[in-house]
């Protein structure tokens, strides 16, 4: 605690107001917007915040400023929208009756009811007249009414014995068991402000849209007169755990009749889109089935010509987000891009592109009227909503929703930098540096490591991997976006494929060794190594092909053994394609980058973290782990989360988190900084 007490110290002695590091404690409690919309004439905002533990909606001017609260009940209003005159907001809200669709009238009144549904909305997606409204709900598959799931739910609960029975896979997936229930969407007539008799456009079918466990109403459309209504889905059948190839399927509403839009593609289509003038469908398209993490192309049908083709194929940077803008002409994208993620504005006709915001993370957007809403983050920042025109100008910040949390935080400072990684080729990272600073002072390091392993840190205001929170303790922080990392260009990305254990290990080793020698407050030979998932593998990798290069490390949900990973993992299109096949047809490839073949070599103390609830990384990986370190006398210790999945999300357990991460590393690094993680 030594140079905390220094830095408190010169700071009282100067006469500046006292500042103090972040902990977790300040991550779980700041103030968080969500949900924003724009209205359609663009001169109004909507969006939730909560605080204090409490989430309500808010209705800001966006010239003036004006705010006014819009809902006081409790719970969480979510999937916010206008309706197309903007008199009015729909948002999704439990108030006494399972999750339902309400409307509630911007010039005053409590909000009421759309739909008074048996079973709970999980998402919903008006047309643009409004007058039809689609809804998701989780139903049994052969039932034809929704009194028929009902009466399933009831027998089930009723049921005596604990079986599970399985006939195919998934049998579970990210953190919990099939229960044999189907996500589908269920489509009513919408007259007076009340939903009618729902319809189940997807009757009979054994298979999702949105997909479990992450996707949303942003797979689903309708078209710009609400004659069709279009969706993502993969087509029923026993392959879903192998294979990524979603299709988009159209519903007309007059005829019943389905059809499948893209069923020439293998690979992954999602995230229709219409323009509002019927002009053009827009949609997210990779080309490399089997593959999550391919590059989404931005694809582009002439309704009234039928001609498809690609936008800015040579942007090679992979969408993740599509809308129109209200002048049918502009597609506004967001896509991760070196290190950041980004804002941009493509024109439908020419393909040319505009920046609308670069530096750190964007989020959520919306548009009304060539105004051009959205949420966005940093390494040393929270969320705050921004709008700008949708030709880059008039960049305003909306909401200040942390400054009197944030004023009194001291945050490490933080730097983009690169060097020659792998074959030579440009790698990317950021250091951050140490609350309290000291010029001419070495500081330990912690070497974050991210998952994916096709993902990023980035510049983004984590909340779990928080990286402020190591600066806060009193560590350089070094984290480096190696090959496969997402962000770079497809082929910087696929070069991890067939290559776990040594392209993105010479990055680390390189990475590291490059911003100690550029950086020498940095202390490379007390540092340690942290990763989870794909990071928890290349702990594992390290511990046995860099043994003594850290004081110690952390493996978070990590990969142990990959041959014993595939048989219990859930999305086998992960380890077929980076593995480049099964392990009975390619098994050569699981045992040369397999961690548990090295473990003779291990000798660093390591910290093993698991949630119980991973199904994406199977406990018993993390128990591998620890098996190996315990039989050998490695100073080891495991910590697990029962209630846990693959990420630690419940604040009491992300507080012992960060409690045990930093003492472990307190411990081996003898670093004075290193501080409690709570208050």
């Amino acid at each position: 605690m030594k140079k905390r007490i220094w830095a408190l110290s010169a700071l009282a002695l100067s006469g500046q107001a006292l500042a103090k590091p972040l902990t977790i404690d300040d991550v779980i409690n700041m103030n968080k917007v969500h949900d924003a919309v724009i209205s359609p004439d663009g001169q109004a905002m909507v969006y939730g915040l909560k605080k204090d533990g409490e989430s309500d909606l808010y209705w800001q001017d966006l010239n003036s400023g004006t705010t006014r609260q819009l809902t006081s009940a409790k719970g969480t209003e979510s999937d916010v929208t206008f309706s197309s005159d903007g008199k009015a907001i729909f948002f999704l809200a439990d108030r006494g009756n399972g999750s339902q669709v309400f409307e509630l009238d911007l010039t005053g009144g409590e909000a009421r009811s759309v739909t008074s549904l048996p079973l709970d909305v999980q998402g919903y997606k008006l047309s643009p007249k409004g007058d039809k409204l689609v809804v998701e709900l989780s139903v049994w598959p052969g039932c034809d009414n929704l009194k028929c799931t009902q009466d399933k739910m009831a027998e089930l609960k009723a049921k005596k014995s604990t079986d599970m029975t399985f006939d195919k896979l998934f049998v579970r997936h990210w953190d919990t068991w099939d229960n044999h229930f189907v996500n589908h969407l269920f489509l009513a007539e919408v007259k007076d402000g009340k939903a009618g008799d729902v319809k189940d456009i997807m009757q009979g079918l054994d298979t999702d849209s949105p997909a479990k466990p992450f996707s949303g109403m942003e797979e689903v459309s309708f078209n710009n007169d609400g004659s069709q209504l279009v969706y993502s889905a993969k087509a029923p059948g026993k392959d879903h755990s192998w294979s990524t190839n979603f299709d988009l399927y159209a519903y007309d509403v007059a005829s019943g009749q389905t059809t499948d839009l893209t069923g020439d593609n293998k690979a992954w289509d999602a995230q229709p889109a219409f323009s509002s003038d019927g002009r053009y469908m827009a949609w997210l398209a990779m080309s490399t089935p089997g593959y999550e993490s391919d590059r989404y192309r931005i694809m582009l049908k002439d309704l009234r010509t039928n001609q498809v083709r690609e936008l800015a194929p040579q942007w090679d940077r992979s969408a993740d987000s599509i809308r129109f803008a209200s002048d049918a002409k502009t597609l506004l994208v967001t896509a991760q891009d070196t290190g950041q993620h980004g804002l941009y504005a493509f024109n439908v006709d020419f393909g040319d592109m505009k920046v609308l915001s670069r530096d750190g993370t964007v989020g959520s957007v919306s548009e009304g009227a060539g105004r051009v809403l959205f949420s966005r983050d940093a390494l040393n920042a929270p969320s705050d909503l921004y709008v700008v025109d949708k030709d880059g100008f008039g960049l305003k910040q909306l909401t200040h929703a942390n400054e009197a949390k944030l004023k009194d935080l001291d945050m490490g400072d933080f730097a983009q930098f690169s060097f020659p990684g792998w074959n030579n080729e440009t790698v990317y990272g950021y250091w951050i540096k140490p609350v309290g600073y000291q010029e001419g002072k070495k500081y330990p390091v912690a070497f974050l490591i991210h998952g994916g392993p096709q993902g990023s840190f980035s510049n983004h205001w984590h909340g779990r991997w928080n990286a402020e929170l190591w600066a806060a303790a009193g560590y350089a922080v070094v984290m480096v976006d190696f090959h496969g990392s997402t962000g770079y260009g497809q082929a910087f990305t696929d070069a991890i494929t067939g290559h776990y254990g040594d392209r993105p290990f010479e990055d680390l080793q390189k990475g590291l060794d490059f911003i100690a020698k550029q950086e020498p407050w940095i202390d490379a030979d007390n540092a340690c190594a942290l990763g989870g998932s794909y990071g928890g593998y290349m702990i594992n990798w390290i511990a046995g092909n860099w043994p003594s290069k850290f004081k110690c490390l952390v493996d978070h949900d990590g990969l142990f053994d990959l041959k014993s990973m595939y048989y219990t993992t859930e999305e086998l299109w992960f380890p077929e394609h980076d593995m480049q096949g099964t392990p009975w047809d390619n098994g050569e490839m699981y045992d040369r980058w397999n961690p548990a073949n090295f473990v003779k070599n291990w000798k660093t103390p390591m910290l093993v973290i698991h949630g119980e609830k991973d199904f994406r990384v199977p406990i018993g990986q993390g128990l591998g782990s620890f098996t190996a370190l315990q039989r050998q006398g490695i100073d080891s210790r495991l910590v697990v989360f029962p209630n846990e999945n693959h990420w630690v999300l419940h604040p009491e357990n992300q507080k012992v988190w960060y409690k045990e991460v930093l003492a472990w590393m307190a411990k081996h690094t003898q670093a004075e900084a290193a501080a409690p993680a709570g208050k």
